[in-house]
């Protein structure tokens, strides 16, 4: 595959913080849909959460479907639906419903699940929350995408002669992502079943990216081993992306936002270290950028953070905006705007055929009469 036949999307999580109307904050993350919408995004991620604060999204299929009324063409997902919370059956039932009120235009994005205190208030250890997964993933892939009925007993769900009563819209069936943060569990899992892949970018501030490429083989290796395969243009790889006019704008309209996600949020609330040896709290943003935490600035930075990224990785399919309330809402639209204009054309082909046309007329020139003014 090539880096100009990339795809683009933001994954909501979502991290809001504290302070504002969560019922006007949920109508602006409708508008975002619309806005990428509009602008030609590919696709469009609702993360779960049920705590912390910041994480404001708890039934992201909700959102999804009143997005869905307000879109287009824009594919939609959950990013992602925590199975251990959730009976395997009741979350192939909602996919189907959403492939069919989206006209197809529906993914399944699914994980374990990782906030501490999610986890305590369903009665669960986060050291059962991979087992829970693949465990509810295999159930679910067969549910949505399967021809027979199911019968299964785990410790925590059973399933009698269970089928859905709907097929998905497409005869190929409604795609299934599993999403990964550092370990190779999701990308194992995923190659099992052969689904697709999504994998935080975003480390914890202070903290370098995953070896994005050992992540890949890990689904490549397992798909392998259960005669599966998985293919590169369904890897979607999401990192925080901002882009301004200069650099120095690029930081300015960041840095304050930037501190208060990685200081007050994972630091503070979560009690995490943030720092990175050597660098004061000051030029931690610019730390994060250098350790490939984040692409900050201009057009041509952006392009050439995109495409150091695809030769890192080995390639993917998607580049899914990490959506950060780190600027302005104003300030945050002019960055997807020139995103969308400016740089996504770089590796959609969008404006290739253009270029072509100015190429062949520098290099023909001599077949036209130069006008005399």
């Amino acid at each position: 595959m090539s880096a100009d036949r990339i795809k683009f999307g933001a994954f909501l999580s979502p991290m809001h913080p504290l302070g504002e109307d969560p019922t006007l904050q949920f109508q602006r993350d409708l508008e975002f849909a619309e806005l990428l919408d509009r602008l030609g995004y590919d696709e469009f991620w609702i993360g779960e959460h049920h705590s912390m604060g910041w994480n404001t999204i708890g039934a992201p299929e909700l959102l999804v479907a009143a997005a869905a009324e307000r879109t287009r063409r824009i594919t939609l997902a959950t990013g992602v639906s925590t199975l251990p919370y959730h009976h395997p059956f009741m979350v192939a039932s909602r996919a189907v419903h959403l492939d069919h009120l989206t006209r197809g235009r529906f993914v399944l994005g699914v994980g374990a699940g990782g906030i501490p205190t999610d986890a305590r208030m369903l009665g669960l250890e986060m050291s059962e929350l991979r087992g829970h997964f693949g465990e509810a993933l295999e159930a679910v892939v067969e549910l949505v995408n399967g021809s027979e009925r199911i019968t299964r007993k785990t410790p925590w769900f059973t399933l009698q002669d269970a089928k859905l009563q709907l097929a998905p819209v497409k005869p190929e069936g409604l795609e299934i992502v599993a999403a990964s943060v550092a370990s190779p569990n999701s990308m194992r899992l995923a190659g099992k079943h052969g689904i697709s892949t999504v994998s935080f970018g975003a480390p914890r501030p202070g903290h370098p990216r995953v070896d994005m490429r050992t992540q890949w083989a890990y689904a490549e290796e397992s798909a392998a081993e259960h005669g599966n395969t998985v293919d590169r243009a369904n890897w979607r790889i999401t990192l925080p992306v901002y882009v301004a006019e200069t650099r120095e704008e690029a930081f300015a309209d960041v840095r304050e936002g930037y501190d208060r996600w990685a200081y007050g949020y994972w630091n503070e609330i979560r009690g995490l270290d943030v720092s990175t040896p050597g660098v004061p709290r000051s030029q931690a943003l610019e730390a994060t950028v250098d350790l490939g935490g984040a692409l900050v600035g201009t057009v041509d930075d952006v392009v050439a953070g995109i495409q150091r990224l695809y030769e890192e990785t080995g390639g993917f399919g998607t580049l899914l905006v990490y959506a950060q309330d780190w600027a302005s809402w104003e300030k945050t639209k002019r960055s997807y705007d020139l995103l969308a204009r400016y740089v996504a054309p770089h590796f959609t082909g969008s404006t290739a055929k253009l270029h072509e046309s100015v190429r062949w007329y520098q290099d023909n020139r001599d077949l036209f009469p130069q006008l005399i003014p």
